[in-house]
């Protein structure tokens, strides 16, 4: 991927974030799947359109398409993630050449006019791109939409350390009490957990390593921190925007939220990390349009105008943007998967000896409401972003009858 378009998508992974409400269950953010399609549409874009587009994208629109084609073909390549682009217009709809040449391989498809049928069709390729994990696709068809544009990233990862499931739930922190489903784990590695310094304070980072080259990492800010704050601080720091500490190097005592870190007395000098944190599953609708200007969109949905003549010779104006997304955190893996769309129409003890050395322990614990991103590894590209406000927990059981 190159360094450009990785910088320019995770520019509007933090943007989008720094507006992530924390309402519950949670969001998902899946800029890397908004990207590509603004791309495609910017490179057919003309005027005040083409200019926001610019702007939402943060590169030329010149060399947007490509760019767009780079970023899906090198996400395809990367394991346990899969990546597609669907394209389906009315039968009468003309398209520019030099344009539909720049799509990536993926779906084309024509619209019928039909929008039951057509709704049927598109929701059959978004189930598939996804395994079944989004069953919709997010747009709202009728007799007026001449175009639909669509991608879908899915993402299965398996941990490289499983977790230990615990019930109960966690002693402390907002979720106290609550029947959560903690999962625990412990490690030799401090440095899993780092620090970092955003406006809103310290937040504490979590790497979680995947077997496939993606990461993710919690994100624990200040019990009042926004969660704009607490998001972006995390993805500076993952992007190594912002220095963070790890927890070999970090002072005695709780130098972030939710950890503790010190030197105590022990049977044995290696270091430990305790790991406590909840499971959890987030499904999210996001209307792109709610935040028009952010994603460039403006000005393209006045339909009193066409904004696209190097997508068609018939004026196109923008009917609707969404993106449903999912993002599940379990004992053995992680799963997620978004898929976008943007319809265009006519305008987480016995016995021993006595200890005889000194060892460095850190115990972190996430009981409340804290972010996740979703990271490749090498590019440092952020696939996701999402805020956790519930956690999963387990069926109350009916007593059963004497």
């Amino acid at each position: 991927m190159r360094n450009a378009t990785v910088r320019a998508v995770n520019r509007l992974t933090t943007r989008w974030a720094a507006q992530a409400p924390g309402s519950a269950p949670g969001t998902v953010l899946a800029a890397a799947g908004v990207w590509p399609l603004l791309a495609l549409l910017a490179d057919g874009a003309a005027g005040p359109a083409r200019a926001e587009l610019e702007e939402a994208l943060g590169i030329p629109a010149e060399g947007a398409a490509a760019a767009a084609g780079e970023l899906l073909a090198a996400l395809a390549g990367v394991r346990g993630l899969k990546a597609a682009t669907g394209l389906w217009t009315e039968a009468g709809l003309p398209l520019e050449e030099a344009w539909s040449a720049k799509l990536p391989a993926g779906a084309r498809g024509r619209l019928t006019g039909d929008p039951d049928a057509d709704a049927e069709a598109l929701d059959a390729w978004a189930s598939d791109r996804t395994g079944g994990l989004i069953e919709r696709m997010p747009v709202s068809l009728d007799q007026d939409s001449l175009l639909v544009l669509a991608s879908a990233l899915t993402l299965r990862l398996r941990w490289i350390q499983p977790f230990e499931e615990a019930y109960g739930g966690p002693c402390a922190g907002r979720w106290a009490d609550r029947p959560v489903r903690m999962l625990l784990r412990r490690t030799s590695l401090l440095d899993r957990v780092r620090v970092a310094h955003g406006p809103s304070g310290a937040v504490t980072l979590l790497e979680v390593v995947g077997a496939a080259g993606v990461d993710v990492h919690l994100a624990l800010g200040g019990a009042e921190a926004p969660v704009g704050d607490t998001l972006t601080t995390a993805i500076d720091a993952v992007t190594r925007a912002l220095p963070a500490t790890g927890a070999s190097l970090l002072p005695d005592g709780s130098p972030g939220p939710g950890l503790v870190v010190g030197t105590v007395t022990a049977h044995s000098p290696e270091p430990r990390l305790d790991i406590e944190t909840a499971a959890f599953e987030v499904r999210s609708d996001q209307d792109l349009l709610d935040h028009a200007r952010l994603f460039g969109l403006e000005a393209a949905t006045d339909r009193d105008h066409g904004h696209f003549p190097g997508i068609s010779c018939r004026p196109l104006a923008i009917a609707s943007a969404r993106q449903s997304a999912l993002a599940r955190f379990h004992a053995e893996g992680f799963e997620a998967a978004a898929v976008t769309a943007v319809e265009a129409v006519v305008g987480c003890a016995p016995t021993l000896p006595r200890p005889r050395y000194r060892a460095r322990r850190a115990e972190v614990c996430f009981d409340r409401p804290f972010g996740f991103l979703i990271v490749h590894r090498t590019s440092r590209l952020v696939l996701a972003a999402g805020w956790v406000a519930e956690p999963e927990t387990e069926p109350e059981t009916e007593p059963e009858a004497p």
